[in-house]
């Protein structure tokens, strides 16, 4: 017997993998990353740059670019993300008025843009003006008549199914990744879950454009979701220039963490609420440099819009308000009604879009996606063309809606009854009995409302980008501004009932509408995404109003509150469930008294776990193992009798490394034993080259005992982020356990389907 070390010199060779080689610590698609590994693979990666900028002052200066990358690749994402949402901005307000006519001056000029240009426009008529002209006027010379606003209503309607097919059509062909919101996807991404393609270059270019196309559409849904998967394309985009985070799927999350700040920050002009959102709502792992990164990017993302000033108000956002009178204690009560309503709505839009949702998957409806948008597009169209509040963008509605009543108001919705004798500041307007304006807004409001909660549920998971954002705050909006229209009257026309004496005399300015509206947009927003903190602070951040911050977390807490009464999940996390995604949720309880036991593989009556030894198998029993098999990795043992457990070895890298050594070691054949420790097995001679791969073996792999609660496994799987355990008793190797299996095994013990869980 000899060893292999005498084999003509062949040690050197045995150990080629000594040197890293291609592909080896990548992911395959729809797996999951392993993120001790990561966290340990950026640790060595570390060391070794700092023990190298010792040597010279170039590996110096190459340590300093090193730890500046992060910062740089900040300021990449702010400046993209915020060119591209001031670019989306700018088209969509374009787009959404050539539904309904053009600038004959400049044809690129939005309704607004246009009438500015004009120096024949009067106050009274800001919105007329000779050189935008209406597609009946422009067609046939009328504005008025039956005629004209049958031509108009077509035009309007064939505009919105042209836009809504283009982006469809686009989507199919060159992006479905392109599809739905975006967020629900990014959480499970982030949480560790790789799906390639999903933030690449096409998918980016193609969302941008269509999600233009889509809101000018006049759908019932909204881009601030979507350009937090834009932001989060550009992060991607930009992290694979950096070796840094390119080649560690873990830094790559911290920096889509950070771009998906960036993305809040750029569709609610809130900086600080992006952080949050991103702290709260989509990251699964936020450590404190992450946290500094993310403001320093929702930082360049909100200057860089703030500098193309989109909306041409010098704001960040369309909806922007200031109102000049506080609220009232006795207030607090209709405002928490407003967060019952928001939690019941929230409750309702989860379960129908879902059952919805469900049904277009199991069902012949989802092999025609463009016959659907088609569908839904036209019926959109033609129900909110004839009521004004429907028929424009939903931004515009939701910003009158919020509006204060000023003197210069022309809204419907301020068509109050004035006293002649009235001499106060146009800042103070007091309280004035409704006139039938405000009656006739009244019950197209109640309609409006209506169609937007029915047409919301069909329109929200189409196989094009969609955001749910806007849509919520409008449903609302409208329900909070009749219900302060409502306290105003009651307040006007009872100032001396007990409620109102003490805050409300009369010719005093007591109740502010567009209050309730905005209160109303959070509680519906807070109940169909179940945010409370970054939900305040957005909503603070859009209106500028730190006064009105308890009301806004009562209705906040309250919707949630009231949702939470009927179920856990947000419609993020129940459109991960519906997908199947490998989600572990850091809010989801399991409070069931099972064993490690109970969910491991192999099962009573299973076949035995696959498993290597450490020195006695070939590599042609390895290859013909992982041909037989599809599990994601091995566990390593001293021998199949006494299977003491030595270490893990991934599939992918175990593929890898033999295709590397047939082509790089000579010696290497099917009959070549292939062995994991740190000296070769002795061989008889004449025997072909064993093959080491020790460099590719983990040699400390998670491990539990059989007696482990679950719960316990549990919380180390969530706060570890781990791919798999190992279950041993007295170093024995037991059985494996997935987070598949710790999935669906919650699954099972919530009384739901477990088959559900689809990937690992």
């Amino acid at each position: 017997m000899v060893n292999a070390g005498d084999m003509n010199g062949s040690g050197n060779l045995m150990d080629f993998l000594d040197e890293p080689f291609p592909d080896v610590g990548t992911y395959e698609d729809f797996h999951t990353i392993d993120w001790l590994r990561e966290k340990s693979r950026d640790t060595d990666r570390h060391r070794k740059i700092t023990s190298k900028s010792k040597e010279s002052i170039w590996e110096f200066i190459k340590s300093l670019l090193d730890a500046w990358s992060g910062w740089v690749v900040m300021l990449l994402i702010g400046l993209l993300a915020g060119t591209l949402a001031g670019v989306i901005d700018l088209a969509v307000d374009w787009m959404t008025d050539l539904k309904e006519g053009v600038c004959l001056s400049a044809f690129w000029y939005s309704h607004e843009q246009c009438c500015w240009t004009s120096n024949e426009t009067t106050f009274d008529d800001r919105d007329k003006c000779p050189q935008w002209q209406k597609w009946s006027e422009l067609l046939v010379s009328q504005s008025e008549g039956a005629s004209a606003y049958i031509l108009n209503y077509f035009l309007y309607i064939t505009w919105a199914l042209c836009f809504a097919f283009l982006a469809v059509s686009l989507v199919r062909v060159f992006a479905p990744y392109a599809c739905g919101s975006g967020i629900p996807e990014i959480k499970t991404i982030l949480s560790g879950f790789i799906i390639r393609g999903y933030l690449g270059k096409w998918t980016l270019l193609i969302k941008t454009v269509t999600l233009v196309l889509v809101v000018s559409s006049g759908l019932s849904l909204g881009k601030e979701g979507p350009l937090v998967h834009v932001a989060c394309c550009c992060g991607n985009f930009f992290s694979s220039l950096f070796s840094k985070y390119s080649k560690n799927e873990g830094k790559r999350r911290e920096v889509l963490s950070a771009a998906a700040a960036a993305g809040v920050s750029v569709a609610f002009g809130a900086p600080i609420g992006g952080v949050l959102f991103s702290l709260e709502e989509v990251s699964y792992y936020f450590p404190l440099k992450t946290l500094w990164r993310s403001f320093f990017a929702a930082l360049v993302a909100a200057f860089t819009l703030r500098s193309i000033n989109p909306f041409g108000n010098s704001r960040l956002v369309l909806f922007y308000v200031e109102y000049h009178t506080p609220w009232y204690m006795a207030e607090l009560f209709p405002f928490i009604l407003l967060g019952v309503f928001g939690g019941l709505w929230g409750t309702l839009f989860i379960r129908c879009n879902i059952a919805w949702c469900r049904r277009r998957k199991t069902t012949r409806l989802g092999k025609y996606p463009v016959l659907e948008v088609i569908v839904i597009t036209a019926i959109t169209a033609i129900i909110a063309y004839p009521n004004p509040y429907t028929r424009r963008s939903t931004s515009e509605l939701i910003s009158e809606l919020f509006n204060d009543c000023g003197a210069l108001e022309s809204s419907q919705l301020c068509d109050y009854i004035n006293d002649p004798n009235m001499t106060r500041p146009v800042d103070d307007i007091p309280d004035r009995p409704a006139g039938p304006g405000v009656y006739s807004a009244m019950w197209q409001l109640a309609l409006a409302l209506v169609f937007k909660i029915v047409i919301t549920i069909f329109t929200f998971g189409m196989k094009i980008p969609s955001g749910l954002f806007i849509p919520s705050m409008a449903v609302g909006a409208m329900a909070g501004r009749m219900v302060g229209i409502g306290v105003e009257q009651l307040a006007y026309h009872h100032h001396d009932w007990i409620i109102f004496r003490n805050w409300c005399r009369p010719g005093a300015d007591c109740v502010t509408p567009g209050l309730y509206a905005m209160v109303g947009a959070a509680a519906c927003l807070g109940g169909v995404t179940r945010m409370t903190v970054s939900l305040v602070v957005i909503m603070f951040e859009l209106t500028g109003g730190l006064e009105y911050i308890v009301p806004l977390m009562a209705a906040a807490v309250t919707s949630k509150w009231v949702a939470d009464a009927f179920g856990k999940e947000g419609i993020y996390e129940a459109h991960i469930h519906l997908n199947g995604y490998p989600f572990l949720d850091v809010k989801d309880e399991f409070t069931h008294r099972t064993l490690a036991t109970d969910v491991m593989r192999p099962r009573r009556g299973e076949a035995p776990l696959s498993v290597l030894t450490q020195d006695s198998m070939t590599v042609e029993d390895v290859e013909t193992l992982i041909k037989e098999t599809d599990y994601n990795g091995f566990p390593v043992v001293v021998s199949k009798d006494s299977e003491r457990l030595i270490g893990f070895a991934q599939r992918r890298e175990l593929i890898l490394a033999i295709k590397n050594a047939r082509q790089r070691q000579d010696g290497v054949v099917s009959n070549s034993i292939v062995y994991f420790t740190e000296d070769p097995p002795e061989l008889p001679p004449n025997s072909p080259h064993p093959l080491k791969l020790r460099r590719i073996l983990n040699l400390s792999p998670f491990t539990v005992t059989d007696h482990t609660p679950m719960e316990t496994v549990v919380d180390i799987f969530r706060k570890l982020g781990l791919r798999q355990c190992l279950v041993t008793r007295s170093g024995r190797l037991l059985g494996i356990i997935t987070k598949k299996d710790v999935l669906r095994h919650m699954a099972q013990m919530a009384n739901q389907d477990p088959e559900s869980i689809m990937f690992n």
